[in-house]
């Protein structure tokens, strides 16, 4: 696969030395402006209908797609992806860009100023839209470095994919998002506003997240595996406390999503109207009831459970004793709840986790869905057209159709037959600008 620029015979020379010159690491492969074509030669432009079409022209002007046209067509710079797969750029639903798990992780989180936290961001932004995902939801940093890096993205300073962020979870004192395993001192100098008790207290803190600029409030409704302590993985937060923190956030019009192991704290959270599940390891049938009338997602975040229960049992296991624990009991059980829920009809949306595993390995959760009775055609709604439903952002990202950004993404097999073809992407385009072309 190669990208052709023919721009004007004139400057044909000088516009593919400009291309050439330039790798992923440096910047974008195309300038911003002016019109591209993009030959597809297999295209699932819109993966809710499941069609695969052949011989297509996506015309770009800018940063979106202003017509598909039929055949090979378009003189100016073109995108040769005649020999390619061509679908819309994948959305990763939960990730955690500003740090990563690794045996030094407890001491990072104590050392690491938030301006370095960003800075780990942008390299773990560049490396997740290099895998082919051009929207993310991140769930889970300190504002002051998730926010900052989100609206670098968004300026063109640093290359990324679009990010959503919650910033830091409202979280209860104590348990799963608060600070644990420290000594008094330090874990009363980092609690932050987030963390709550009690209703009123609850209000406050989802308040305060959508003044600091959270896009979606994100809550720790149960216990976590990576929390370092031996307080379980059930429902923390109060009925009451869960229902003052959804009233609160869509009051403000801001989407609540949990955090949740347990079926007791997802199905409170459910029930007080919450908007979608992360993770849901213990969701039951009641479970499976609320979200299939109300029409939640589950973000099951398989790969997470993968990576933990392999790390937990293995060798080099770096967990603590309270994390390997956890570890160990809810990792193996996952990839049966996305089946059960799969087989239960609910909506499913993709999401990684990442942070936990390692950023750019996102797309080896296709497998893991497909592993749970997923067909490759729905794991790849699920990371597209679903996960913008999911996240509210149908009019931005899902689908390649005229008007919408020009986001997309190429490999060299059908996902369709293999869904690991995901996992080796070749091309990348985000808003409209060409990140990766090899």
């Amino acid at each position: 696969m190669k990208l052709i620029t023919t721009l004007l015979a004139a400057c044909a020379a000088l516009a593919a030395s400009s291309v050439a010159a330039q790798t992923p690491a440096t910047g974008p492969l195309s300038p911003v402006g002016g019109t591209t074509f993009v030959h597809a030669g297999r295209l699932l432009a819109d993966p809710a209908t499941g069609v695969v079409q052949r011989d297509k022209t996506l015309v770009i002007e800018g940063n979106r797609v202003v017509d598909v046209r039929d055949g090979f067509v378009g003189e100016g710079r073109i995108v040769d992806l005649r020999g390619s797969f061509v679908l819309p750029g994948l959305i990763d639903s939960h990730v955690h860009l500003t740090g990563e798990q690794n045996p030094n992780g407890r001491l990072e989180a104590v050392t690491q100023s938030n301006a370095e936290q960003a800075m780990v961001g942008a390299r773990y932004a560049r490396r997740t839209l290099m895998a082919g995902f051009t929207t993310v939801a991140d769930l889970g940093a300190t504002n002051e470095s998730i926010f900052a890096l989100r609206d670098a993205v968004r300026r063109g300073d640093v290359p990324g994919p679009r990010i959503i962020a919650s910033g830091e979870s409202v979280s209860v004192h104590g348990g799963h998002g608060d600070i644990n395993g420290y000594r008094e001192d330090i874990m009363h100098m980092f609690t932050g506003e987030s963390i709550c008790s009690g209703v009123e207290d609850c209000m406050r803190a989802v308040r305060l997240q959508v003044r600091s600029g959270a896009d979606i409030i994100k809550i720790t409704a149960t216990g976590g595996v990576l929390s370092n302590t031996a307080a379980g993985l059930g429902q923390q937060f109060s009925d009451d406390e869960l229902a003052s923190i959804v009233g609160a956030a869509h009051r403000m019009g801001r989407q609540v999503t949990a955090h949740a192991h347990g079926a007791d704290g997802i199905n409170s959270f459910l029930r007080a109207g919450g908007d979608s599940i992360e993770h849901g390891t213990w969701l039951d049938d009641e479970s499976i009831r609320l979200m299939r009338r109300e029409g939640v997602y589950l973000v099951p975040t398989l790969l997470a459970g993968d990576f933990v229960a392999r790390i937990a049992s293995g060798p080099d296991n770096f967990f603590t004793p309270n994390q390997t624990a956890k570890a160990l009991e809810a990792g193996p059980k996952m990839l049966d709840m996305a089946r059960r829920a799969h087989q239960g009809g609910v909506r499913i949306a993709f999401g990684t986790d990442s942070g936990v595993s390692a950023h750019g390995d996102n797309a080896q959760e296709f497998a893991l869905l497909v592993r749970a009775g997923m067909t490759p055609l729905e794991t790849i709604q699920a990371a597209t057209v679903n996960a913008a439903a999911h996240l509210r952002i149908s009019q931005d990202a899902g689908r390649i159709v005229t008007g919408m950004p020009a986001d997309l993404i190429a490999v060299s097999g059908d996902p369709l037959a293999d869904v690991t073809e995901l996992e080796r992407v070749r091309f990348v385009m985000r808003g409209g600008v060409v990140y990766r072309a090899d």
